[in-house]
């Protein structure tokens, strides 16, 4: 296959990679990437889950309007990395297709198989680094559950686009470069799961999604980002103080399921009947996105209550993009934990793998401090 420039990149997805792609065997998207290997560079494991790094849209201007699935054909890891040969100035590069999917269909089990694949290369000698190239929609819930399960204090990056390969201005290639360069960067390592995207790095803990569309969603607006890419090279200026990876108490290496966490999304005048649904449907936690510092309707937390007693963890967290949930008070009072600076989402996460360790309320609100 003729190797692209990164500039041309969305011409030679749409027309000149796309239709290599299509003439290989069925396979051949999902083989691994061979490149020539160079000793005196890292050796970097490139592991495609899908997204918009990897989707097509019916042509350059289809910004919001494409798709992995449904008619769009998704782009290969060997398509994407053969349009961005550039990487290979950092890095030796493997990959291995583990699914093609938009990561809003994600779901736990493949969470489970990317933790236990990634585990698996971080554990031979021969690879140095991981990148994973993943759908913007869950991307901070797979970084934070990454965190937490990675037995490795080698870089795991997580990178995504926000503009499908075939878009004007694609902003998949540069992520791309930046991901692979920083998950080769020596100073990368032991500093815990990370996001590469718009020129930023951010922790697994302090990252989140801000905007539906734009190139500069992903921010740190808690915790400020763990630094910077410039031409390529990372520049850290902030420390995780956070547990993570080879200090993370989790181990998912013999689990194939995790428990049942919801989330129910507060707002002016709802009742508790959600929450009532959910304790009928034998649900093991619920996270609390309340209002404001966490608060909820009367009738919310009478059914917060019911789930309590009824031997279900409640954690409380807010709906509120920032700012966190004081651990004393109103709700310790009840026997709920706090979220602390943990959004909904990545509360859900933490709870699900709290509760495959304990059900001691003291230790899952420990576990809220410490990761």
């Amino acid at each position: 296959m003729i190797k692209k420039t990164a500039i041309a990149f969305a011409t030679s997805i749409l027309l000149g990679a796309g239709a290599s792609l299509t003439a290989l065997p069925a396979a051949a998207a999902d083989a691994p990437v061979k490149a020539e290997q160079v000793k005196s560079l890292p050796n970097i494991a490139i592991l495609a889950t899908g997204g918009t790094i990897a989707s097509r849209g019916s042509g350059s201007l289809s910004l919001t309007d494409y798709g992995v699935g449904s008619g769009h054909k998704p782009v290969g890891i060997e398509v994407l990395t053969d349009a961005v040969p550039e990487i290979k100035n950092f890095a030796n590069i493997t990959g291995e297709q583990i699914f093609n999917v938009g990561s809003s269909k994600l779901s736990v089990a493949n969470e489970l198989t990317l933790a236990k694949r990634i585990n698996e290369f971080l554990a031979k000698k021969d690879v140095d680094g991981i990148v994973v190239t993943h759908g913007t929609d869950t991307l901070e819930e797979t970084a934070y559950f990454l965190n937490l399960v990675v037995k490795s204090d080698k870089p795991v990056v997580l990178v995504g686009s926000m503009r499908p390969a075939t878009g004007l201005s694609a902003d998949g290639p540069l992520n791309l470069v930046n991901a692979v360069a920083l998950a080769a960067s020596p100073e990368a390592k032991g500093k815990g799961v990370m996001v590469s995207m718009n020129d930023k790095i951010g922790s697994a803990f302090g990252v989140t999604k801000t905007n539906t569309t734009n190139v500069a969603t992903f921010q740190c607006p808690d915790t400020g980002c763990l630094g910077i890419m410039q031409n390529n090279k990372p520049f850290f200026f902030n420390i995780n103080t956070k547990r993570h990876t080879t200090n993370s108490e989790f181990d998912i290496s013999k689990l194939n399921a995790l428990p049942r966490v919801e989330i129910n999304y507060a707002s002016l005048g709802q009742d508790g009947s959600l929450i009532r649904s959910m304790i009928k449907m034998g649900v093991k936690g619920i996270v609390s996105a309340g209002l404001g510092h966490g608060n909820v309707p009367d009738d919310v937390m009478e059914a917060l209550k019911e789930a309590k007693k009824a031997g279900i963890k409640v954690v409380i967290a807010s709906r509120v993009p920032t700012g966190m949930i004081t651990p004393v008070g109103k709700f310790t009072r009840e026997g709920f934990q706090s979220a602390m600076l943990h959004n909904p989402q990545k509360a859900r996460i933490l709870l699900m793998m709290a509760l495959t360790e304990t059900d001691n309320d003291a230790d899952i609100q420990r576990m809220f401090d410490q990761y």
